[in-house]
């Protein structure tokens, strides 16, 4: 796939053979970005967005980046499918979204009982997770950069309330990643649909529950209106990554400063993320509380219960996928370093401030 195809992107296409070498020649790049989620949703919206602000602007003007939202340019679920036909030269979106045709792109937005976002990123970073993530996205003729994290998730909005592990069998639960997986050992028939179809979903009772984001979010697209009980956390999903994926082709036919402006953009637009859901996930509790919210720890036989479903799933998938078994021998010891490190550093900070 060379650059020519994307420098007008969507319904240009047609036309870009003829308007390519101009467009080379004035260094001017203007693409497509589709992401997998509404382009004004809170934090996973407004990410996508920053970030074509932001390489706009580091690039002056030099590459424009037209964002699309789920469902205008590419089906929601299909974003990188499209970039790796071609047909859009970069997308946006939580990498687990196409874990259907590998299984270890869970590990690259968040996995059960996993990584903070912060780990996630010091691995990403540090310990080696940005190099498996290039080695295994190449297979597909992609190039991912992180761009953020939606930080500690609601565990989910239920109907009824949960007494014990039993009180999951039959329920409809909409759930993303391998949380859905860990739902499923329980009784759940755990379902994917985009962010949304999740309040019509809820409120007609196909589903009985749903697990989006977080206060901000779930706010945001109404979940409150239909229920008032929610579970936390999200055991089944601690932080959601989110990725700018480029066709590898198109990547590789900028300028090399370009290429230097769309990591350093998604590593500028990753902070911003981080502390916008941190900063108005707390103001949203506190107005979904005083709204008559209830927040609601699990029973401890269900976080029991989604822990051992844990241990099972990511055996399974360690012996059926070598991407996954390579991938984990990176992640776990790190895992279990920064367990030891936020048991002796964050966990008796965070109980001396509560008092």
């Amino acid at each position: 796939m060379k650059r020519r195809t994307f420098l007008m992107g969507g319904a240009a296409a047609a036309t870009a053979t003829t308007l390519a070498a101009p467009a080379i020649a004035s260094g001017h790049v203007k693409w497509d970005i589709a992401s997998s989620f509404p382009a004004a949703a809170p934090g996973v919206g407004t990410n996508v967005t920053r970030y074509a602000e932001l390489v706009n602007l580091m690039s002056d003007g030099r590459m424009e980046l037209t964002v699309y939202g789920a469902g205008e340019l590419v089906p929601p679920l299909e974003v990188e499918d499209a970039a790796q036909a071609g047909t859009v030269p970069v997308v946006h979106g939580p990498p687990y979204y196409a874990a259907g045709k590998e299984a270890a792109l869970h590990w690259f937005t968040g996995v059960p009982f996993g990584m903070t976002a912060n780990e996630h990123f010091a691995w990403l970073k540090w310990g080696g997770g940005q190099e498996l993530f290039d080695e295994v996205y190449a297979e597909r003729n992609l190039k991912p950069f992180y761009s953020g994290n939606s930080n500690t998730q609601s565990g989910g909005w239920f109907k009824e309330r949960l007494n014990s592990v039993e009180d999951l069998n039959g329920l409809n639960m909409r759930i993303a990643g391998l949380g859905a997986d860990v739902m499923r050992k329980l009784g759940v028939n755990a379902v994917l649909m985009p962010a949304g179809e999740i309040f019509q979903a809820l409120q007609s009772g196909a589903i009985d529950a749903a697990e989006w984001v977080g206060p901000m979010l779930d706010q945001a697209f109404g979940l409150q209106r239909i229920t008032n009980l929610c579970y936390m956390p999200a055991y089944a999903e601690p932080g959601a990554g989110v990725a700018v994926v480029f066709n590898q082709d198109a990547f590789a036919e900028l300028p090399d400063d370009l290429k230097a402006i769309c990591e350093a953009a998604a590593q500028a637009a990753a902070l911003e993320m981080h502390a916008q859901f941190d900063y108005f996930n707390a103001q949203a509790a506190r107005e979904l509380e005083e709204a008559g919210v209830e927040f609601l720890p699990w029973p401890d036989d269900i976080t029991n219960a989604q822990r051992q479903a844990w241990n099972e799933v990511r055996e399974e998938l360690r012996a059926a996928h070598s991407n996954v078994a390579r991938v984990l021998e990176s992640y776990e010891p790190y895992l279990e370093a920064a367990r030891e490190y936020s048991g002796m550093m964050t966990e008796p900070m965070l109980a001396a401030r509560r008092g």
